[in-house]
This record gives C-alpha cells, sequence and structure tokens, in this order.
C-alpha cells in the first residue's frame, strides 16, 4: 500500500511516500503556485520509488496550500500531521514546537500522537521563518548563515518584534558599528523569547521536540533551551515531520 503525504508550506512543499516500512522523501520551493508546487512533489516521489499513480493508494495534504491540490487528495491540519509524525519518530515526546514560515505552534500531544491541546501564532511574523528572513537580509545574509554567524556571549536586545520596525533596528545598529553576530543572538533571543512564552502558556509536558524548518538553526535551538530551561530534540526530519504525519494518518484510514 502506498501512502503520500504531503506538507506545502509558505516557503517550501515537502513530500513523504511511505511503503511497506520504506520511505522517499522529497522537498521543493512551494514557488508562487502551491497547487504546482504539490503536483510536482507527487510525480517526482513516485518516479523515484518507481511506482504508477493508479499504485497510490491515498494522498494526503496539510500545510498552507492544503486546500490548492485539487486531486481527491484528502486534507488534514497541520496540528495533526506534526503531532503524528513526531510520536512515530520520538514516542516519548509530548510537547512539540513547531515554526514554520508564517507561524509558530505549541502542541501538547498523548503517547498515540492525539492532540490534546494547542495555541498558535499566526497574526503576524514575530517569531516565525518570515521574520528571520527580513533580518536576515537586513544583515546581508542568507537565512542559512544565521547559525554560523551568531555570538551569544555579545547578544544586543532587540526591543522589537515587529518585522518591519526590528529590520530598522538591525540596520540602526549596525550604522553604531555593533558586530552582526551580537546582533544575530540577539534575534534568536528575540524568537525564543516570543516561542518559548507561548510555551509557557500551553505548559511543558514531558520531553520537548522542535520541528519545521526553522528548527535547522542552532541558534533557536540554543536560545529555545535557555527559555525553556530544558533540553529540545530537533529530530533529523525536522522539515518533513508534517508530510510524514500526514502520510501515517492516510495509511491508517
Amino acid at each position: 500500500m502506498i501512502s503520500i503525504g504531503l506538507d506545502i508550506g509558505s516557503v517550501a512543499a515537502k513530500g513523504v511516500l511511505l511503503q511497506e516500512g520504506q520511505q522517499h522523501l522529497m522537498i521543493i520551493p512551494t514557488g508562487w503556485s502551491p497547487r504546482q508546487a504539490g503536483e510536482q512533489l507527487i510525480d517526482s516521489l513516485l518516479q523515484r520509488a518507481g511506482y504508477p499513480v493508479k499504485d497510490v493508494h491515498n494522498i494526503t495534504v496539510t500545510g498552507y496550500g492544503r486546500v490548492a491540490l485539487n486531486n481527491g487528495a484528502r486534507t488534514v491540519t497541520e496540528i495533526k500531521c506534526h503531532a503524528r509524525g513526531v510520536a512515530a519518530l520520538y514516542p516519548q515526546v509530548r510537547t512539540i514546537i513547531d515554526i514554520g514560515g508564517q507561524d509558530s505552534k505549541a502542541i501538547q500531544i498523548d503517547s498515540r500522537g492525539r492532540v490534546i491541546d494547542f495555541v498558535m501564532n499566526d497574526k503576524c511574523a514575530a517569531g516565525t521563518g518570515r521574520f528571520l528572513q527580513v533580518t536576515a537580509n537586513a544583515l546581508g545574509l542568507d537565512v542559512s548563515e544565521l547559525s554560523d554567524g551568531e555570538k551569544p556571549e555579545q547578544a544586543v536586545d532587540i526591543n522589537s518584534m515587529c518585522t518591519v520596525f526590528a529590520e530598522s533596528e538591525i540596520i540602526g545598529l549596525l550604522a553604531q558599528g555593533v558586530d552582526k553576530g551580537g546582533i544575530i543572538a540577539g534575534l534568536h533571543r528575540s524568537v525564543a523569547r516570543k516561542v518559548a512564552a507561548m510555551v509557557k502558556r500551553l505548559g511543558i509536558v514531558g520531553e520537548v521536540a522542535f520541528t519545521g524548518g526553522v528548527a535547522m538553526n542552532r541558534g533557536i535551538k540554543r536560545a529555545l533551551e535557555q527559555e525553556l530551561g530544558c533540553t529540545v530534540i530537533v529530530p533529523e526530519m525536522c522539515q518533513y515531520t508534517g508530510a510524514l504525519g500526514a502520510a501515517l494518518i492516510g495509511s491508517e484510514g
């Protein structure tokens, strides 16, 4: 039985194909058309695995662009998919932090990966990948360069979490000759404080996992651990947990 799970985010589209215990992973930019990105993922995953589309048992889609796919695929919320995906990878985890391009979430789950409660920030870019992207541009860096560029011992306070004001604040700090490494560390701390406050409102239960594209930023992980006072697990498949969860939910009917 072949199950395909797609997580079509605002920045990247991720796909997981499951078949008899084997899995194939793929990630591509979402671009301007979530529908096109989803269709491309399905075609590419099937080509890589060597199966025709007629052999697919189900396709389950989550993420920002889940409603754009019009091929009869089932849609499931990101909350449920990340919960199911993390539970499959780390059964001991009970608290999930997911930071994507447009929103951030904290999720509590039970031992079977079912959602108990969650909180979400989707009203502004604060504490999201978008915030990091804009502020990285203000520093003249690619967002992937932030982890290696930070200097935590020189961290400066970033007072605004509004993307526009934070960008102006960074430009002002650079004009004052403040070291980029200290600014980056300050940005990481600001994001971590914003997200940690959300997690604390929900309540920290059990072990904590950190998913989404931003989880690849080691500086954010470090800052989150400081703010939360606990170890934060970053799955090797941190970008794929939503797609994995979608594929598993689909395979379970």
